[in-house]
């Protein structure tokens, strides 16, 4: 049976972004990374059926997220850290490119590729399984 043609189809019938999925070798890795390194808090951490459940995001945006899930098929795990190809995984806003650079490099992170562009700022880090994320320092108004 084909569904009925909605009403009014230039409504879009999704309110919100949820989570992304992340691939993990070891979610407590990750979070540790993700929460103690990138200030990410926990959303929801629950086990059922064997399986955790482990969404994390940036405090005061409980509707978008990560979900750090683990590879359980030798397929998913040859993905970790390049699920994305080798691009950006995501793109985290900062007040301060720079000073979020010294952070990252305190923690020993991998960081690279910083540029100024205009007003904008912007430099490239890896997660602990490769993953690149953006860190962009938007142009004041």
């Amino acid at each position: 049976m084909v569904p009925a043609a909605d009403p009014n189809p230039f409504q879009m019938p999704f309110s919100a972004l949820g989570r992304m999925v992340v691939l993990v070798a070891d979610a407590d890795t990750a979070l540790a990374f993700y929460r103690d390194v990138l200030g990410f808090s926990v959303l929801h951490d629950r086990t059922a059926d064997g399986y955790r459940y482990l969404h994390i995001g940036l405090p005061g945006q409980a509707q978008v997220g990560l979900w750090l899930m683990p590879a359980t098929t030798d397929r998913e795990r040859e993905l970790i850290g390049r699920q994305y190809g080798g691009r950006p995984l995501l793109v985290l806003y900062t007040a301060d490119v720079w000073r979020t650079g010294r952070h990252l490099r305190g923690h020993g992170v991998r960081v690279w590729d910083e540029r100024e562009e205009g007003a904008g700022r912007s430099l490239l880090f890896a997660d602990p399984y490769g993953n690149v994320i953006v860190a962009a320092q938007l142009p004041a108004r």
